[in-house]
């Protein structure tokens, strides 16, 4: 998916510094990145979660899409762990 605008909250932009995620990191996640689960329910808009590859790492990053803005809002960012998720990190374990 080609990015819109990006918009960070600031608990991601928190998060991203903490963790060493870079604003290119989330771009390619999101350019190059698959979707592996919506959350349809998410209000202002329904987000997803973005499963992607950056610098060698697995990233999550959480996102909802403003169509109307043509905007794409970065919730939050982080390197799945794994002992919660499998090893390809799109599912969570049991």
């Amino acid at each position: 998916m080609a990015t819109k605008k990006l918009v960070f909250r600031v608990h991601a932009l928190g998060r991203m510094f903490e963790r060493g995620i870079s604003i290119d990191d989330v771009r390619h996640v999101l350019a190059a990145g698959e979707s592996i689960e919506d959350y349809l329910a998410d209000l202002p808009y329904p987000t997803r979660l973005v499963l992607g590859w950056s610098r060698g790492r697995p990233l999550h990053v959480v996102a909802a899409d403003n169509s109307p803005e043509e905007e794409t809002i970065v919730v939050t960012v982080y390197e799945p762990a794994p002992d919660l998720w499998t090893p390809d990190f799109r599912r969570r374990k049991p």
